[in-house]
């Protein structure tokens, strides 16, 4: 297993992607504890390549995006932006992932230059110390066989990511409330970039977002194997400054689940308790049969 500052020297060069044509990109993948692309690697491509073709001085504010088919993590994966909008405040860009000739793929982001406001946020819900907490390759021995564990440490080795209570994979068969808390940081420092904090957030976003469903149902989740799914649509909204290399609060929740999909919604707080990022993720989650 690579040592974590590794990890995210490779997870950054991964983000590092190929202007191959004026607008166009190319980004490689890498394994999954799925046979496809991790969906937050695909994000946070994507949000990169439109990123790419933005102003230095407008800041990514919100991302929309459909997952439209599982990617190839032994093909490259082409992004290509178009420039919907360039006005006074707002910049729009939208982004199709390509693979194969086929769309994998799509999503929507928008920049704004900074400016001053009206502003208010709620309270930041209480939580443990993450210092005081396991890492999450300290809990996936306790509970997940060792080939197992070790595939799912090393696909997220490259993040510091801390549960505030067991995991799905953790209390299987314990249906609870549907709410689940992980604190999360890169292993590592990060250049002073907004760009790529909010890709490196974009990123950690997609790994826990749905476990909140998992939690209603006391499933163990895609680790387990008694559920299979994918995420279908994905939403951010970047409210305040942050970085991604200090400790941000990731609190979930999900409000439903029916129709074999689920639905979670979170908050991402920094550690002084200002509210950074708000998400929203639906994914196929279904009991396999037979």
């Amino acid at each position: 297993m690579p040592q974590p500052h590794d990890a995210l020297d490779d997870l950054l060069d991964l983000l590092d992607l190929e202007q191959i044509e004026q607008d166009i990109f190319r980004g490689e993948s890498r394994p999954s504890i799925v046979p496809r692309v991790f969906g937050g690697q695909v994000a946070a491509q994507a949000l990169l390549a439109a990123g790419r073709t933005v102003p230095e001085d407008r800041l990514a504010h919100s991302l929309h995006a459909y997952f439209l088919r599982a990617g190839d993590p032994g093909a490259p994966i082409v992004y290509t932006v178009d420039r919907i909008r360039d006005g006074r405040s707002f910049t729009t860009r939208r982004v199709v992932a390509v693979q194969h000739g086929q769309p994998i793929f799509h999503l929507s982001a928008s920049f704004q230059a900074y400016e001053e406001g009206l502003d208010h946020q709620g309270d930041m819900p209480a939580a443990p110390d993450p210092d005081t907490l396991p890492t999450a390759a300290e809990m996936l021995p306790r509970h997940l066989p060792k080939e197992v564990a070790d595939r799912l440490a090393e696909s997220r080795s490259a993040v510091d990511l801390r549960y505030a209570d067991t995991p799905p994979w953790g209390s299987v068969g314990e249906p609870r409330e549907p709410r689940s808390q992980v604190w999360f940081r890169t292993n590592g420092k990060l250049a002073d970039d907004h760009l790529l904090h909010v890709c490196l957030a974009t990123y950690v976003s997609d790994m826990t977002l749905l476990d909140s469903v998992l939690l209603a149902h006391g499933r163990g989740g895609w680790a387990v194997g008694d559920v299979v799914g994918a995420s279908l649509d994905h939403a951010m909204w970047f409210h305040r400054p942050f970085r991604a290399d200090e400790w941000l609060l990731y609190d979930q929740e999900s409000p439903s689940s029916s129709a074999g999909r689920g639905l979670g919604q979170a908050r991402i707080w920094t550690r002084d308790g200002k509210l950074a990022i708000s998400v929203i993720q639906e994914g196929v989650v279904r009991v396999p049969h037979g």
